[in-house]
Formats: structure tokens, sequence, C-alpha cells
């Protein structure tokens, strides 16, 4: 599977050519850019150009981008209403796509192929509840997003995130009410081990798996630890995604809270990279013996 690092792990930093080439030491071939505009801010042309001119010069691909969460600097902290493609008041959901296509005008200069939507807020209560009326305003939301995201060609994939909406069996219900063939599915192993276990997810949504967020958790909180740190059985996990028809790379998703100093985040990164093709090769054994 191909390697890849969110800047996630980065979030509280504004990113930088110097914070890219950090991540290109760790042995990833891919970068995920998460669009928050403390961090990336995405609607602002000089700081797209800016990376743009690094990935050119670097034989590090722009793999995915996370579409954005909050539209302002500050992730919702000074009252900017969530990016909400469900929302139950019309305004909101033309506001909250809206801010996703400013994401995604940015494969103009940075030609990332794929775009992690959330459907819906994290938790509970209005704007992350399922009714039938949300999958409708998802459907209208995913097919005005796809159609703006092609020319740019940019595929979109839904994250299975901790809402109603969201569940293994409502986003099918997502793609196969709006006849959404080439939208795909963003495998989240993290969300997957608190909502019912990680291979029962995996084992649902297989055929529509693009991309993933590769963490590790308890089954209890959403740590966005490195793998190996929870209780998610790795070589069982890798096996079946590495399995999936569209072959989706391996993104590490880790928490930017960890504290890690640059040199630390390399070799974290790395041995992490190594700790799932081990996983995997472990599995694959284990199947041939």
């Amino acid at each position: 599977m191909l390697p890849v690092i969110s800047t996630h792990v980065l979030l509280t930093h504004r990113l930088h050519p110097g914070l890219l080439d950090t991540l290109a030491r760790t042995g990833a071939e891919g970068i995920e850019l998460f669009a928050a505009r403390q961090h990336f801010d995405y609607a602002s042309r000089h700081h797209v150009v800016e990376l743009a001119e690094w990935f050119r010069s670097s034989t590090v691909k722009p793999h995915s981008m996370h579409a954005p969460l909050y539209p302002d600097k500050d992730m919702g902290r000074s009252g900017a209403h969530p990016v909400n493609i469900v929302h139950p008041e019309k305004s909101r959901r033309i506001d909250a796509m809206d801010e996703v296509k400013r994401a995604l005008e940015v494969a103009e200069l940075i030609p990332y192929g794929t775009l992690v939507l959330h459907v819906g807020e994290r938790g509970s209560g209005e704007g992350a509840e399922y009714s039938p009326r949300a999958v409708e305003h998802a459907v209208t939301a995913i097919e005005h997003l796809k159609a703006f995201a092609g020319p740019l060609g940019v595929r979109l994939a839904l994250e299975n995130i901790l809402n109603d909406i969201t569940t293994a069996g409502h986003l099918l219900e997502i793609l196969a009410t709006g006849h959404l063939s080439n939208v795909g599915v963003c495998l989240d192993t993290g969300h997957a081990n608190i909502a019912g276990g990680v291979r029962p997810v995996i084992a649902a949504l297989r055929p529509h798996i693009v991309t993933t967020h590769i963490h590790d958790n308890a089954g209890e909180k959403d740590e966005h630890l490195w793998p190996g740190e929870g209780n998610i059985d790795w070589p069982a996990t890798m096996t079946v995604l590495a399995s999936a028809p569209k072959k989706p790379a391996a993104v590490l998703e880790i928490h930017y809270d960890m504290g890690e100093a640059p040199e630390t985040l390399v070799k974290r990164a790395a041995a992490a990279f190594r700790f799932i093709e081990e996983s995997l090769e472990t599995s694959q054994k284990e199947e041939n013996a």
C-alpha cells in the first residue's frame, strides 16, 4: 500500500516547505493536506503557490486533501459554524459547499487526486443525525461537489466519522440512493474501532474504499495514536484493506497534540510505515502457513 502521511500531525503549525521536507523524510510517497486555514490556508493564493512550488520540485506527490471542517482560522472557537453539507438549514448547506469548493480549487495548482469529505458533524444532535432528509441533503450536496471536482481531476471520498449518518450502512445508503458509483469511501480505522469494530466496517465498505486514515485507539476515544499503541488488530486490518478492489493508500493521520519534535516525528512515522508493512507480511505468512 502506498505510504502517505497527513499534515494533520502538524495542525498547530502554519504549513510551509520546511515542514513538508520533514514529512518527506519519513519515507512517505504522498502527502494529504489538511485544509484548515490556520494550518494550510487553501483560500490564500500565496500559500497555495508556496506549497505548489515545493511539490513541483519534490518526488513526494500530493495524494489527497482533507476538506475543511471550519471556515475560520481557529476551528470554530470564534463562533464560526462548522462546515456541514447536510445541515437542516439550506443557507448553512450552501455555505458549506462553497467552502469545500474553495479547497477543491487548490487542485488547479496542487494536483491532488482525492478529497476526503465529512458528511455531517462529529458527535450527535442537529447536523449529525441520520434521517431520510439528511440522506437527501447529502446526495444533493455530493452531486454538486462531484460536478465541480470532476474537471479538476479530483474524486470525492466520504469518511466514516463518529456520527450516525456515516455508519457503514448509512454511507452505503447515500452512495446507492445517489447512484454515486464514482464517489468512494475513506476508511478511518480509528473511527471504525470505536463504532462497531474495524473488520466489520471494512467488510461492509470494502468495494468502495479508495483511501484510508490510519491511526489507533483503545476503542473508546478518538485519540489518533500511532499504529500499535491501541488495540486494533493490525495484521487483520491491513490484510483486508490491501485486498480492497481499488487498492487504497495507507494514510497516517496522527494527532497534532503528540508534542513530537521534527526528528522524532520522522523516526516515528518511518517506524509506523514499517509496522504497517510488517503487519501485512505477518498476516500473509499466517495465511500461507
